[in-house]
């Protein structure tokens, strides 16, 4: 096999999580290119119909199924979907998740949970569907969590964030051990600032903006784009030696 050939995932089947998120639908349409058949999932259908319609008229295999990602039965589903109509499951990447900046003297009980819901419930959620049908059909598989660079670096206004981050990095390196015996690779990819709905209020504002630019060498903010590659990478047989990594797609803001 050629390295270039190492990266294709043709005969694949692929469940992104958060697809109708930025860095979801980059992500959904980024593994669809590289060939392999792609579940999309989250919580509306407004935002994943036209997606699928999209990756469809592009050449690739996309199907959608709504559901809410920190519904057990919903993943159940989800997973279920996955496997009924495009035949098992191969890949798993986990991009769904949300944040609500504040002091933790200003935060209800109640927003905090949902932030940490929203990433680490959510990732176990899906990290236990999914392993429970890659396991069963024994031919291994690729799980990508989507973590934060905040998971390693705190930040004021992130006391649900960062924690729910640390959190998940070291889901990734759990089920690495967990799952290593059945040829199932769990990695994590931490990004760092990416222009998107969530993290609006930080480009938005010029002051914010400028001070947190300061800190990425590349000196510019990531775009869903930047994202893609390295999840293909992950997902690929290029990858079939890692397992329990945290990569940093940050522009280089976790390095000083």
């Amino acid at each position: 096999m050629s390295t270039l050939d190492s990266f294709r995932l043709d005969g694949k089947v692929a469940l992104i999580s958060g697809a109708s998120g930025a860095l979801g639908s980059a992500v959904s349409r980024g593994l669809a290119e590289a060939g392999a058949k792609v579940m999309l999932t989250g919580r509306g259908e407004e935002k994943l119909r036209p997606l699928a319609a999209e990756i469809a008229a592009s050449g690739g295999v996309a199907d959608y199924e709504a559901a809410p990602a920190d519904d057990e039965d919903a993943v159940r589903r989800a997973v279920g979907a996955a496997a009924d109509r495009l035949g098992g499951l191969d890949i798993l990447v986990t991009a769904a998740g949300q944040n609500r900046p504040a002091p933790i003297i200003d935060q209800s009980l109640a927003e905090w949970q949902a932030i940490v819901d929203s990433h680490l419930k959510v990732s176990w959620l899906f990290c236990r569907e999914a392993g429970r049908l890659m396991i069963q059909q024994e031919r291994g598989g690729k799980v990508v969590l989507v973590g934060s660079q905040r998971g390693q670096l705190g930040m004021a206004s992130y006391s649900g964030y960062s924690p729910a981050m640390a959190g998940v990095h070291l889901l990734a390196r759990t089920l690495a051990w967990e799952w290593g015996e059945h040829r199932i690779n769990v990695n994590c990819l931490a990004p760092g600032l990416f222009r998107s709905a969530l993290t609006e209020w930080m480009w938005g504002d010029d002051a914010t903006y400028q001070r947190l630019l300061g800190r990425v060498p590349i000196g510019r903010l990531g775009e869903p784009g930047d994202f893609v590659g390295a999840v293909v990478f992950l997902a690929s047989r290029a990858s079939d030696w890692m397992t329990g990594s945290v990569m940093y797609v940050d522009g280089g803001y976790t390095a000083g």
